[in-house]
């Protein structure tokens, strides 16, 4: 999930780059929300394997 997040970032840098603000501003949108379910994901696992161990 982080791959196609930081794959958005990069769509929309080279939208930016080249002028097309609407595509650039959705990738980044996408690529924001992929970013924080990601962390959403890793908090989660790393509390259940810490309850795991208890």
């Amino acid at each position: 999930m982080l791959y196609y997040a930081l794959v958005f970032l990069v769509v929309a840098i080279i939208a930016g780059i080249f002028g097309f603000g609407g595509i650039a501003g959705a990738s980044a949108g996408i690529a924001q929300i992929l970013f924080f379910l990601f962390l959403a994901f890793l908090v989660i696992s790393l509390v259940l394997n810490f309850v795991r161990k208890v």
